[in-house]
């Protein structure tokens, strides 16, 4: 096996195989002098060894030789380094080899014996053919490159218009939701003041019939509907309260005192419905910045809700710890759960399954805690009872 030499201005590089000790020399110094990169071998194997270490442009491959026939180490070659265009030379001359050997991949035929710019031009025609082809191979790359990439844009695109049209329709559903509790708390505050009217009429006409009775049963009745009417009268006050003061709001206020607040305005009914009340405060929380009145009023609407569900005795259970800096709470009971149509409207203002219930417990407990930066959602309901979840930030 010999090596050939370079030249100054190279055209490219090429591997001839022939098993003809003279055409092989021959061929390489024409080659060489024309301005080719040269490496031949007497043997097929030899010359994929050479093919394997310097990725030629070229071979220029003799059809019949000994232990390989050239038809063979075209297959080969082209299966094996489909970069590396094969010139084959042949001294059969019918269209049948021909057309055999560009159905197995030839680039070019040459018959022997050749004329020595025939054989120049025919070999730089085929180099200007293979950097064409590659050339266009590469774009054909790029292009799928490009289109793999635009097709990944489209879909991050639109999952990015998703999750904006999901965001855009959930803050026109907290907007609605805000207008219909704006709503309410003006109708609320103008009801309280139009209830007060002919409640303090009922009061007085009370007072009055006190005056003049004179049966027992009939003063006390009469005690009764006056203590109920100071009932009432201390609830629009509430109210009203509610709708004109200002936010108290610190920056220091434990959740678990206020959930011990609330819990205790019910203890009444938990111990006559045999309620069993279970509190885990795994720690002592870090303080959270809210107003307390309304923190309060959160767990007083869930503690509501809950005791109407376990009418007939049950558990309701309380955990509160904290988990990457925010404090969280869990409210359960053991009621009946909620039934999958209507878990998806529990925090609709005015959405009520109850026959005289109002419908806003939930949202404007919901409400609070989203200004205060937090969350409530429902964790987990089943028939054996549902799972409230809240979260606040801590206050840091």
């Amino acid at each position: 096996m010999l090596k050939g030499t370079d030249s100054p201005d190279k055209k490219g590089s090429v591997v001839i195989i022939d098993d003809d000790r003279n055409i092989l020399e021959l061929t390489s110094l024409i080659l060489t002098k024309n301005g080719f990169h040269t490496y031949i071998a007497s043997r097929a194997l030899d010359g994929f060894g050479l093919i394997s270490r310097y990725a030629p442009d070229l071979v220029l491959l003799d059809y019949m030789m000994p232990e390989m026939d050239g038809l063979s180490a075209l297959q080969q070659i082209k299966t094996q380094f489909p970069d590396t265009y094969v010139v084959m030379l042949t001294g059969k001359g019918s269209e049948e080899v021909a057309v055999e050997l560009m159905k197995s991949g030839a680039s070019e035929y040459i018959l022997k014996p050749f004329n020595n710019r025939n054989l120049i031009e025919r070999l730089e025609n085929v180099l200007r053919i293979r950097e064409i082809e590659l050339h266009n191979r590469e774009l054909q790359k790029q292009q799928v490159q490009l289109l793999t990439e635009i097709e990944q844009w489209n879909l991050e695109l639109k999952m990015r218009v998703r999750e904006k049209t999901n965001a855009l329709q959930s803050a026109l559903e907290e907007i609605a939701r805000s207008e219909k509790l704006a709503a309410m708390g003006y109708l609320s505050a103008g009801m309280a003041h139009e209830i007060r009217n002919p409640l303090n009429s009922i009061s007085l006409f009370v007072q009055l019939m006190r005056q003049t009775a004179t049966e027992p049963d009939q003063c006390e009745y009469q005690a009764k509907i006056l203590k109920e009417v100071d009932r009432i009268d201390s609830i629009i006050r509430k109210l009203l309260d509610a709708s004109r003061r200002t936010r108290s709001i610190s920056s220091d206020i434990q959740i678990n005192q206020v959930i011990d607040t609330a819990i205790e305005a019910f203890s009444p009914q938990t111990e006559a419905r045999k309620i069993q009340v279970e509190r885990h405060y795994h720690c002592v929380p870090p303080p959270i910045t809210a107003d307390p009145t309304e923190l309060e009023q959160i767990f007083t609407n869930l503690f509501l809700n809950a005791l109407d569900v376990m009418s007939h005795g049950g558990c309701l259970g309380i955990e509160v710890f904290e988990k990457n800096s925010r404090v969280i709470v869990r409210v359960s009971d053991s009621g009946s759960g909620i039934a999958d149509d209507v878990l998806p409207s529990i925090f609709e203002p005015f959405f009520s399954t109850k026959s005289r219930g109002t419908g806003m417990g939930l949202p404007v407990a919901q409400r609070i805690a989203r200004m205060y930066e937090g969350s409530m959602e429902v964790e987990s309901t089943s028939p054996e009872g549902t799972t409230f979840r809240l979260e606040f930030p801590a206050f840091t």
